[in-house]
């Protein structure tokens, strides 16, 4: 709840409390602010659940629910809280008009604890007109390419550019929930012996990769059998994919340039016993990688650090391997983060490009000869991924590429991009 938020009178189970929540957050995204500053763990944990599936909904389709909000509204709204009130109300009664009644008048609710109450008729009324004219909206939108493609058109045009075979597939998957699917510490069990613990939890999975499962539906970590004595950890089958290109040798020195919040840390780690040190920018960051790793059961050593710049921390010796999964646009991963694809801005591609040309060159002298080097992002965007690396090969003339691969997101898997890297000799 934003600190300008007054406290609601309504009962936390209720799905008005859930609408009063998710339009607050929904707001702060309108305004600017990203999800990733913890602000739904500050939603009470009865109510969390609902919050979450409100607004991550209702961002996948914010191009969607303001192209419906635009012709149902006579002048735009002043109230940015109403606004996204609005939004979440409308994402709901078109995916649950079974559940129509209920919806508009649980949101009507939530309006009499937003705007000190005064817009309560006007949420009414824009919901009931709605309902009115359902079929001839959801066409127009369905015609529509913001609305229908649900991503702003620049981000549309360059994936049209880079991948126009794939383009339409990537919005689709984009804008769906993602799977939940897991990495097995196989240093604490094996796949199938855990994928047999959880058919006995009564949860199904299906073998994915080198040492995953994906769950039929997602369910809370603490359902998972062993999750807190570090038998499993929570990571999309696409971020496995760096564990499984990657594979040092048992005592090998490596270094994860970007680490937080650790899930490919701990796969590397997971693989064989390292020297492995973990950096990351932000302190809260690297205290993240330290608890995951503990829960593991593994052992590293975790710095706050820019990787850009290692006269500040590298002690002269050379690392066997590297794995930077840099800094970029995630435009990959955005039905994980619903909220990244309506704040950045086409201008925001060139500069992650930048930092991750710094990041390559400033790392690369740290790698050994023959060593090798792993190249990672969750972007769609050649200019982050294909076109980097070409100007990387062109800039250095020691380096080999041994392996490439652009994954697009899909129904199984997030959207990643990887490359090794090794030095030659």
């Amino acid at each position: 709840m934003s600190p300008t938020m007054p406290p609601s009178h309504l009962p936390p189970a209720a799905l008005a409390h859930a609408f009063w929540q998710a339009a607050d957050l929904v707001a702060r995204v309108m305004a600017g602010h990203s999800l990733a500053d913890n602000a739904l763990q500050r939603v009470p944990g009865i109510a969390r659940p609902a919050v979450q599936d409100l607004v991550y909904t209702t961002l996948r389709a914010y191009g969607r629910g303001d192209f419906l909000l635009s012709r149902l509204l006579e002048r735009p709204l002043q109230v940015p809280v109403i606004h996204a009130l609005l939004l979440v109300a409308l994402q709901r009664l078109e995916h649950h008009p079974q559940q129509a009644h209920t919806i508009v008048d649980q949101a009507v609710l939530a309006a009499g604890e937003l705007a000190r109450g005064r817009l309560r008729g006007l949420v009414n009324a824009v919901l009931r007109n709605f309902l009115r004219r359902r079929d001839e909206l959801l066409a127009a939108a369905d015609r529509d390419p913001l609305a229908h493609g649900q991503h702003p058109l620049w981000w549309q045009d360059v994936l049209q550019t880079a991948w126009p075979e794939h383009a339409a597939a990537i919005l689709a998957a984009g804008n769906q929930p993602p799977p939940m699917a897991l990495r097995v510490n196989q240093q604490r069990t094996s796949r199938k012996a855990y994928q047999e613990e959880l058919q006995a939890a009564g949860i199904d999975a299906s073998p994915v990769g080198d040492a995953g499962l994906t769950l039929a539906h997602p369910v809370p970590v603490d359902r998972l059998p062993g999750f807190f004595d570090g038998k499993v950890s929570v990571q999309d089958p696409g971020a496995q994919r760096a564990g499984e290109i990657l594979r040092p040798a048992a005592g090998s020195r490596v270094l994860d340039a970007c680490a937080a919040p650790g899930g490919k840390t701990a796969h590397l780690l997971e693989n064989a016993p390292l020297e492995l040190l973990a950096l990351d920018l932000k302190p809260a960051r690297c205290r993240r990688v330290e608890e995951g790793l503990a829960r593991l059961h593994l052992t590293a050593q975790v710095r706050t650090a820019d990787c850009s710049t290692p006269a500040r921390w590298w002690d002269g010796r050379p690392f066997d391997a590297i794995l930077a999964d840099v800094p970029c646009t995630a435009s990959g991963v955005v039905r994980r983060h619903p909220d990244a694809k309506w704040l950045r801005r086409d201008s925001d591609i060139a500069s992650f490009a930048n930092t991750q040309r710094r990041i390559l060159n400033a790392l690369w002298p740290l790698l050994r000869p023959g060593g090798e080097f792993l190249y990672a992002t969750c972007s769609l965007f050649p200019a982050e991924n294909q076109a980097q690396i070409a100007s990387f090969l062109h800039r250095h003339h020691d380096a080999e590429r041994l392996h490439e691969e652009q994954i697009f997101p899909q129904a199984a898997h997030d959207g990643f991009f990887y490359c090794l890297l090794r030095k030659r000799t």
